[in-house]
């Protein structure tokens, strides 16, 4: 069973969008672009009659080639979904990823193109559901952050948007039914029921204006210019809330970032034990360094502002604080979680192959931290902390 549990590990970083940590994870990303991109190029060119008159055969082959390639990549996501669901059994991670978004956009990104084999009379809708594996295109927003910023701001400002919607549908309905009672003795054939009036007032509310259909009598005409300048103003809120949410999501990283490049302290928490040094003495004994200091100390439900004859007891959270000093070599610390699939699950750290400039400096275990020694296996679950030494330019 564990060894199963790892390749299926292996499975799911594999086809993970993004998990880059060994060759073949790498190279299958790289595979699905490509194969997406072959996918959508030879569907668009076999739509013009001179690549389908020369190079028919070739792009039929290729759709061929890579919607095969979706398959075997939707039965490699359905055997590792326990992966994507750790917390749900076998059959409830495999239903869960059946009936997510992306899951119904993996199924259909082939599907229809096996179903006119057994179905040949809905090959016509079939092709249809095709249009399905654009929407594959999302997986690379996995790639880019300033994509996600996309989504974000559509989850951040959905109630406002879903409000703004409906507001139009109500005018929709409303010119629609006003539209009717006006033209409909003028234009019967037109303006035949009040739901007939649907089409003009879509049209004339988001501002496309078809002319296939319009008012001929002066009151439908003043109805329409007014329903006209209604329109401009009922696009312009959702457009507006969109604006205002890639603004405000913008300012918020330009925030964050310029914080964390102009904060001077560091803070950290800690909790003592009962084998902890500091348990039982005074904050004055236990010798902080001068640029350290303690701002608070967390005991039960109380917060107790710290002097120099406080007692430290065990079951303290110390809130520590330390300026950042600027000019010392820089050092990047990476946090690394260990799935069954890893390459370095159940491994010592002697055996480990990093970098020189890299250390393991503390393994969490179910909660716990542990001081790394050579001799210690890695186990799944552990989250491996370590950090990279740069060598700075004027050492060189």
């Amino acid at each position: 069973m564990a060894e199963l549990n790892r390749i299926r590990a292996k499975i799911f970083n594999m086809v993970s969008t993004g998990v880059i940590d060994e060759p073949i994870n790498r190279f299958y990303d790289g595979l699905s672009i490509v194969a997406l991109a072959l996918n959508l190029f030879a569907a668009f060119a076999i739509t013009f009659d001179y690549m389908e008159e020369h190079y028919k055969g070739l792009l039929l082959a290729i759709e061929a080639i890579t919607t095969f390639f979706f398959a075997i990549d939707y039965v490699l996501r359905l055997v590792s979904a326990k992966e994507l669901y750790p917390k749900a059994s076998e059959s409830g991670a495999i239903l869960k990823y059946v009936f997510s978004f992306t899951g119904i956009i993996d199924l259909l990104s082939f599907l229809p193109y096996y179903l006119p084999v057994f179905f040949p009379a809905g090959g016509t809708v079939f092709r249809l559901f095709r249009v399905a594996r654009i929407l594959r295109l999302f997986r690379i927003n996995s790639y880019y952050d300033q994509l996600n910023v996309i989504t974000e701001v559509l989850i951040g400002k959905k109630q406002q948007l879903l409000a703004s919607c409906f507001i139009i549908f109500i005018l929709m309905m409303a010119a629609s039914l006003c539209m009717y009672s006006v033209e409909h003795d003028a234009q019967p054939d037109v303006f035949e029921n009040a739901f007939s009036g649907i089409w003009w007032a879509a049209s004339t509310l988001l501002t496309v204006g078809y002319g296939d259909i319009y008012p001929v009598t002066i009151t439908g005409k003043i109805l329409g210019i007014f329903i006209s300048f209604l329109g401009v103003g009922m696009v312009a809120i959702p457009t507006g809330i969109i604006s205002a949410g890639f603004v405000e999501q913008y300012q918020k990283l330009k925030t964050v970032g310029q914080y964390a490049e102009e904060e001077n302290i560091h803070f950290i928490r800690v909790q003592l034990s009962e084998r902890d040094g500091w348990a039982g003495k005074k904050i004055i004994e236990i010798g902080l360094p001068k640029d350290v200091m303690i701002v608070a100390i967390h005991r039960k439900k109380e917060t107790i502002v710290p002097r120099g004859n406080t007692v430290l007891e065990k079951g303290d959270i110390i809130v520590m604080c330390a300026e950042k000093i600027k000019d010392i070599q820089p050092i990047d610390l990476k946090e690394i979680t260990i799935n069954e699939g890893h390459s370095w699950n159940g491994v010592a750290i002697r055996d480990i192959d990093i970098s020189r400039q890299s250390y393991i400096y503390m393994i969490r275990r179910k909660g716990k931290a542990i001081i790394p020694k050579g001799s210690l296996v890695i186990k799944a679950g552990d989250v491996v902390l370590l950090y990279e030494k740069h060598m700075r330019s004027d050492m060189a």
